[in-house]
């Protein structure tokens, strides 16, 4: 069956939810809900025909899908639908909290901008052309930074304007990269596309094709969070609502990396540039390193999530240069895994802020005996996202560390061991004192009134937690082969 339609189809559904939730204030969220369920729907099938089927090719070249960006675009799919059905009950706990004198939540700005965030992140692995990549890209940071300001607090509103301010630097760095690319491709006779630079790669100049890749690893690596350019993400992260860090922290900063993930058969294909892999692994080493120790003295709940995302971008990268040529798959299983797990963390998050009335560790104390729910939520979502067993992201650490270790790649697996050790013992300690803190030590005036935790809130926070959970010991035998494919990606062609 030829479903060249889909590409098209995944990015007008989340158009269509954005402009029925404008036209209509009091069903904004449930079209959004509507719209993401749709476009999940959609995003499977897509995978499916992908791995059934091979590449999707569509629209005279405009649509392109293969493998590795099929693997990236489920997460999204599935984080886009479930925050919008976390959305509808905690904005609305957000404002009882604050005590606002709107008779509900501004749903009619904040349904349409997620839509449309959506719509651009979801554009990434779908559309062929590398410059439409980069506009979808920059787009991201358009839409997402009025959710990040959501809430118009003037900490929100900083976070937004440096969150903006240093990933447009990041976008126009990037940019360059991409006129260079463009021009490498159409010197060589390639159309500007992923196939197209593969093809290209090998008799590009070899400077430019450096020159470009350095360029794309500072501009895409401010909007992933690569250290140094990373400082923008803990604050947007801890101003913005749970629901928009979800999306941000699980699937946003990974669109960044994915094209970098996506760069590295063609500098591995180019003869004039050796080792290819030594940038991505000084800069992922640099970044996995500078986050494990920032998590030792966080002070926000939300922030050590934050700082848990730079980690893992660092993480990713580095990974792709332990184990891209000898088809490693924990590099892609990673990216993968990232996004459910991630939004898991801060969908319990936004609730223990709700509960508690803030963010600060020091303050929220006996989570598990205030709501158990939310309480083991953060706790096992900690362990989860840090790694450790049986969880998704348990399978991916381990075949990094297994197959650098196996590769004789002794002292930057070594390295990365360190620093995931590290990173766990800071999230596991500051999940436990999260969680199990005697509730007395809290003062007094640091408790908050009992606030009913919103139905669709929960509900979301369950839906999340079973990917999380299951994927860490079964993996159907159709995603199984599409990891191994996205894998194959990141190897050199023949």
């Amino acid at each position: 069956m030829n479903n060249d339609w889909l590409p098209a189809l995944i990015l007008l559904v989340p158009l269509s939810g954005a402009l029925l939730a404008l036209l209509n204030r009091r069903a904004a969220p449930y079209f959004s809900v509507l719209a993401a369920f749709i476009t999940l729907i959609l995003g499977i099938s897509a995978a499916w025909h992908v791995e059934a089927q091979g590449p999707i090719h569509a629209s005279d070249g405009l649509f392109a899908l293969d493998a590795l960006g099929a693997l990236y675009l489920l997460p999204v799919c599935f984080v886009y639908f479930t925050s919008s059905l976390y959305a509808i009950g905690y904005l609305w706990a957000r404002q009882q909290e604050q005590a606002k004198d709107e008779a509900e939540p501004r749903y009619r700005q904040y349904f349409p901008l997620m839509n449309v965030f959506a719509l651009v992140i979801l554009a990434v692995p779908l559309v062929a052309n590398l410059a439409l990549m980069w506009i979808a890209i920059e787009l991201t940071t358009v839409f997402s930074a009025f959710l990040v300001a959501y809430e118009d607090r003037a900490e929100a509103l900083e976070a937004a304007w440096k969150y903006v301010a240093l990933t447009s630097m990041g976008a126009m760095i990037a940019l360059l990269g991409v006129l260079m690319l463009y021009y490498g491709t159409h010197t060589a006779g390639q159309a500007p596309t992923w196939d197209g630079l593969l093809r290209a790669a090998p008799h590009m100049s070899a400077p430019l094709l450096l020159l470009a890749f350095v360029l794309w690893l500072i501009g895409f690596g401010a909007k992933t969070g690569l250290v140094p350019m990373h400082t923008w993400l803990p604050d947007a992260h801890s101003q913005a609502p749970a629901s928009v860090c979800a999306v941000l922290s699980g699937v946003e900063t990974s669109a960044a990396l994915y094209m970098l993930l996506r760069i590295y058969p063609a500098l591995a294909a180019n003869p004039g540039i050796h080792d290819p892999a030594a940038w991505y692994m000084t800069a992922g080493l640099i970044t996995v390193g500078s986050a494990a120790f920032m998590l030792l003295q966080v002070h926000d709940f939300k922030r050590m999530f934050a700082y848990s995302t730079i980690e893992h971008m660092g993480i990713i990268l580095t990974a792709c240069g332990i184990g891209a040529a000898i088809h490693e798959q924990g590099t892609v299983y990673q990216l993968f895994a990232h996004g459910f797990t991630k939004s898991f963390c801060f969908f319990a998050a936004g609730l223990a802020g709700i509960i508690f009335g803030t963010q600060e560790i020091a303050k929220v104390r006996g989570l598990i005996s205030r709501s158990p729910a939310v309480g083991w939520a953060l706790v096992l979502g900690t362990l989860a996202i840090a790694g450790a067993p049986p969880f998704a992201l348990f399978l991916s650490e381990f075949e990094i560390l297994y197959t650098g270790y196996s590769s004789g790649q002794y002292l930057p697996t070594g390295l990365l061991t360190a620093f995931i050790v590290i990173a766990f013992i800071a999230l596991a300690y500051q999940a436990t004192r999260i969680a199990f803190g005697a509730p007395d030590n809290v003062p007094e005036q640091h408790t908050a009134p009992t606030i009913r935790i919103p139905r669709s809130s929960l509900a979301a926070m369950a839906i999340a937690f079973i990917p999380m959970f299951v994927f860490g010991f079964y993996l159907p035998a159709p995603l199984l082969h599409l990891v191994h494919e996205a894998a194959l990606m990141l190897e050199v062609p023949a």
